[in-house]
């Protein structure tokens, strides 16, 4: 049977090499390129046509398969353009750049009644019918998600192998060249297969996470949650910035156990069994086979349906955000991350994103093309510490980090975020608990902030709801936090919202340790931790200067400067400021100053924080205080 190759550079070469194992079944007729190809990569193939215009050669060589190994955004044209000049295709995955174009392509080709068969090899396994079986024979019982994992290194050069390698979009053509879409296509194509949901309609929708740690504009680095119609959930999660290769695999998790498909090499493991190893076909024998005599296909364009859907998804969700150089090893050919390999594993075992693990780089906050701040939705600290969200590191355009998470002095406090040391009896600040006419006591009364869930996401900040809750209880608080990055003049403004809505059904208390008879210590709400290690600072407001007088005070705006930098605090209310300088460099608005505060349904406040290179002056700090405002 006559073929056709488009596309004999790149991926093209393996497609080379199959044509030499089928030679017998399948004769190489001609190849469309627009490079010539050395005459050693065309060794044991003949003599094959050359022509840059595929429907011309397909007629004047008579094939009847064209091959399709081509840059992604043309494949659509290319198979309508072969199916139209009566060839059956075999088009390299994915699929197409975009679902309209999948559309196409699917329509074209049954409307020519010729077959399209997408490259997608792993499903070409028999393992995929026996992972499938597994399933069904309820092996490891009711299936509660399906992950997958997948750690590659590649070098910087990777990216720039040609024009459209790392893009999006280039010329504006959809191109779609991310880690998930290209390189580990098939993980989400295997993964789809084995919830058997492969077709049109499968994916209702797509949390997405994209990152970069090399300098592209497409993801190298990246985790999805697919929700299916009908179906457990899936996440993926894979990096090209790892330090070595690790094989990716999609696990199935069950009640009573999992079952691990490391698709590359076709092998299946049940839980800690033995490991087998299944046969796969070869999708191009499998096409000439239905072209000769109607053997099913294996991968027809219908089956990419789901993937299709999880593509479009990646091609419209916001640009990926950079990782920041301070998290990446830049001693190899390319960006590493260190520890990505575990961490892309984790997700795939708990079924979580980057971002509910904790991961700091997971949600950047930028200003322009600056990542200005980091944010850590779940960290790893013990109740003491009443674990939270916090912001840290927080930088300024110049790059200094202005924050401190778990100093030697208060290893409770957690860069910038909302801290309150007795919601209800319940400690939500970490650290010893102040109780009157006795001074700090350890008691087993920390509560946490939990993460619940994004509402909305961009580079420059996040909504989001946290739950406010003693491990074993009831939520007490349900909070609303609103973030977001403001460029100024000099500088930028993070600006920080909070509305705490009651879920008690009664009155809840807000205290501090001054509430119960500690002169001064009237701290909890929003927080500041400066670096342990500023030298020169120095605390002042429009009228005061110096810890004494500023602590306590109700300015409009406080300033706290060091060597290099400075941090100008505003806030809405009257709420006092809280300030430390000798001990340690902190500022905080104070919810419960000497009075305990109680409120039935909701409370809210906001702060504005300058963020700014240099030590500024008292009017240069009411000025930024000024248009962080306005």
């Amino acid at each position: 049977m006559r073929v056709v190759l488009a596309g004999a550079h790149g991926f093209g070469s393996h497609y080379l090499n199959r044509l030499r194992r089928l030679a017998g079944q399948v004769e190489l007729a001609g190849i469309c390129d627009v490079r010539p190809v050395s005459p050693e990569d065309l060794e044991g193939l003949g003599t094959p046509e050359f022509s840059a215009d595929l429907p011309e050669l397909i007629k004047r060589t008579g094939a009847r398969i064209a091959i399709l190994a081509t840059p992604i955004p043309t494949h659509a044209d290319l198979a309508l353009a072969a199916l139209a000049a009566g060839a059956h295709v075999l088009v390299e995955k994915p699929t197409a750049a975009t679902l309209a174009d999948f559309e196409r392509m699917e329509r074209a080709a049954a409307e020519a009644g010729l077959a399209c068969q997408v490259g997608f090899q792993s499903l070409a396994s028999a393992a995929l019918p026996e992972v499938r079986r597994l399933i069904a024979e309820d092996t490891i019982g009711r299936v509660t998600g399906i992950g997958v994992a997948g750690a590659w290194p590649r070098p910087a050069s990777y990216f720039t192998r040609s024009s459209w390698s790392g893009r999006r979009r280039l010329d504006g053509v959809d191109i779609v060249d991310g880690a998930l879409t290209n390189p580990f296509a098939h993980a989400v194509a295997t993964a789809l297969a084995v919830a058997g949901a492969e077709e049109r309609g499968a994916v209702t929708s797509v949390e997405a996470e994209l990152f970069h740690a090399n300098a592209i504009e497409s993801d190298d680095t990246s985790a999805i949650r697919i929700h299916l119609a009908d179906g457990p959930p899936i996440v993926a999660a894979v990096t090209l910035c790892a330090t070595g290769r690790d094989e990716p695999y999609v696990v199935v998790h069950g009640e009573r156990g999992k079952i691990t498909f490391t698709y590359t090499v076709d092998e299946v493991r049940v839980g800690d069994g033995p490991v087998r190893r299944f046969p796969r076909a070869d999708l191009l024998e499998n096409l000439v086979e239905h072209v000769r005599s109607g053997a099913p296909l294996i991968v027809p364009i219908h089956r990419t349906g789901a993937f299709m859907e999880v593509l479009e998804a990646i091609r419209v969700a916001p640009d990926p955000l950079p990782i920041a150089t301070d998290h990446q090893d830049l001693s190899g050919e390319g960006p590493a991350l260190p520890g990505i390999a575990q961490l892309v594993e984790t997700c795939a075992d708990r079924l979580e994103l980057f971002s509910e693990l904790g991961v700091s780089w997971a949600v950047p906050i930028m200003v322009a093309d600056r990542v200005v701040a980091e944010y850590v939705t779940r960290p790893d600290l013990p109740i003491t510490a009443a674990p939270r969200p916090y912001l840290h590191p927080v930088r300024t355009l110049g790059g200094t980090v202005v924050t401190e998470v778990q100093p030697a002095d208060h290893p409770h406090h957690l860069g910038a975020g909302v801290a309150v040391t007795d919601v209800g009896g319940r400690n939500f600040w970490g650290g010893r608990t102040f109780v009157r006419d006795q001074g700090p006591q350890w008691l087993d009364d920390h509560g946490t902030q939990r993460h619940v869930s994004f509402t909305g996401r961009d580079s420059s900040g996040f909504a989001e709801t946290l739950l406010w809750q003693r491990p074993g209880e009831d939520p007490v608080v349900r909070e609303e936090r609103s973030v977001r990055a403001v460029p100024l003049s000099r500088g930028w403004a993070l600006d920080f919202g909070f509305t705490l809505r009651n879920l008690t059904g009664a009155p809840l208390t807000i205290q501090s340790s001054a509430t119960k008879g500690r002169a001064g210590a009237g701290y909890g709400g929003f927080f500041w931790r400066a670096p342990a290690a500023s030298r020169g600072l120095r605390v002042f407001t429009e009228a005061a200067e110096g810890e004494e007088l500023v602590h306590g005070s109700r300015a409009p705006w406080l300033a706290l400067a060091g060597e290099d930098w400075t941090l100008v605090f505003a806030r809405s209310g009257d709420d006092p400021w809280f300030v430390r300088v000798a001990q340690y460099p902190g500022v905080g608005t104070a919810l419960a100053w000497d009075t305990p505060l109680v409120f039935e349904d909701e409370l809210l406040r906001q702060v504005s924080v300058v963020v700014a290179d240099g030590r500024l002056s008292a009017s240069e700090a009411a000025e930024l205080a000024l248009e962080a405002d306005g």
